[in-house]
């Protein structure tokens, strides 16, 4: 007989429980959508950001170091440098495949035109290899920002491209050539930073080894790595902690603990975050994952409100029903639950339907805006199934609430 109640209140009722549905469904979908794009969202933002530049540096550890005492640095003389040889080891850290790309930098200062100009010596597209691996890395992976009109120079090369800037002071173009330290280099493309490379000229690393006489050594390593946003638990000491918080931390895709693998792959070096670039990634991530949170709660909302004079209305055209109920002995609790099994339904019929719809359009913002696809995981349905159960009985609970205060007299005379 309950189950019969619930099948002729559907069957009876289409309209009214077909506007409840699909307010759940609405609601549902755009709670769905936000939630599969909130949960798959810091990957691919992260490799959007990634395109702005390198997030770590590592330097020489001698080089970090500033010891003074009184009015004597005793910082090493000439500088300190990494040792290129080292620079394939990346590769072999825990968290390798975070690492989107490294570019080496080593820094001489030329006389060009009467002028002192700035080589700034570096990988762009080197093949490398660390065990059975082979990887390509170099700039274009660090800063496809970088423009040049013309070609970019071959790794092992000695051709260089010269800062739109400073070409134009000394009115270089491409197919030019240009001594640098003794030696004659060709001018392969012009570059466009918006930056102080405007100003230098970017060559191979060998070429800057070779005019500074320190073959095979690098001055710094810029790393572009897919990072997770800092929190309390990213910022504490290492030392301190304990062994299995230090594998947690370790183990976790945080900026610090990557710049921590940095220095051990890397012998004698000093890694650490570029802050601004990642205080940025974090700071945008929490902002998109806020406004989420808001979109999907509204929606909610508003499905809660749609949802309550759905049901309102649809229990007030049967308050004769319920009064027959109570005129026959039903209590309050067998009317609440004749109506939660009604909620129930719809909810699990709503939320399966939003779900799907949900996934599709979390799918379609997924290509729109990331050119990628939102991976939809599976826990995902009960999850939410169970919101749409809450929501459902969210707007049904002040319907429910006065039906069983119906008044058996006066429901059966059609009065409310």
């Amino acid at each position: 007989m309950f189950v019969r109640l619930v099948y002729e209140s559907f069957r009876r009722q289409k309209r009214r429980k077909l506007l409840a549905g699909i307010a759940v469904t609405l609601g549902v979908a755009v709670a769905t959508a936000m939630i599969a794009v909130a949960t798959d969202i810091g990957d691919k933002i992260n490799r959007e950001l990634r395109t702005y530049g390198a997030n770590l540096v590592v330097t020489p550890q001698d080089d970090s170091l500033d010891v003074q005492i009184g009015e004597v640095n005793l910082k090493p003389a000439g500088g300190a440098y990494l040792n290129e040889a080292d620079l394939p080891k990346i590769k072999g850290m825990f968290w390798r495949n975070n690492v989107v790309g490294f570019a080496p930098v080593l820094t001489a200062t030329v006389q060009v035109g009467g002028s002192n100009v700035t080589v700034l010596g570096t990988y762009f597209a080197k093949r490398m290899a660390f065990g059975k691996e082979s990887f390509v890395s170099g700039v274009l992976n660090t800063h496809p920002w970088w423009r040049v009109v013309g070609s970019w120079p071959q790794d092992d090369s000695t051709d260089v491209v010269v800062g739109e800037r400073l070409a134009t002071s000394l009115g270089q173009k491409t197919g030019d050539s240009i001594d640098l330290a003794g030696t004659r280099h060709r001018v392969v493309g012009l570059l466009s930073t918006g930056g102080d490379e405007d100003r230098q000229i970017v060559a191979p690393l060998s070429v800057a080894q070779q005019i500074v006489g320190k073959p095979g050594t690098v001055g710094r390593i810029y790393v572009s790595a897919l990072t997770k946003p800092e929190d309390a638990f990213a910022r504490r000491d290492p030392k301190t902690m304990s062994p299995e918080m230090y594998d947690r931390w370790y183990c976790s895709p945080y900026a610090r603990a990557i710049a921590f693998q940095l220095e051990e792959a890397i012998p004698h070096s000093h890694a650490e975050q570029i802050r601004q670039v990642a205080q940025n990634e974090g700071a945008v991530l929490s902002r998109i994952q806020g406004l989420m949170l808001l979109v999907t709660l509204a929606a909610l909302f508003a499905a809660a409100l749609a949802v309550s004079a759905a049901m309102a209305t649809a229990i007030f055209e049967r308050r004769a029903e319920v009064g027959l109920m109570k005129a026959l002995g039903a209590g309050k609790l067998a009317v609440a639950l004749l109506f939660l099994a009604e909620a129930t339904l719809l909810a699990l019929l709503g939320g399966t339907a939003g779900y799907l719809g949900g996934s599709l359009l979390a799918r379609q913002i997924g290509y729109a805006i990331f050119n990628s696809q939102i991976t939809i995981e599976p826990v995902l349905w009960p999850i939410i199934l169970g919101i749409a159960v809450i929501v459902t009985f969210a707007g049904s609970a002040a319907a429910i609430r006065k039906a069983v205060k119906f008044d058996p007299v006066y429901a059966l005379r059609g009065e409310g």
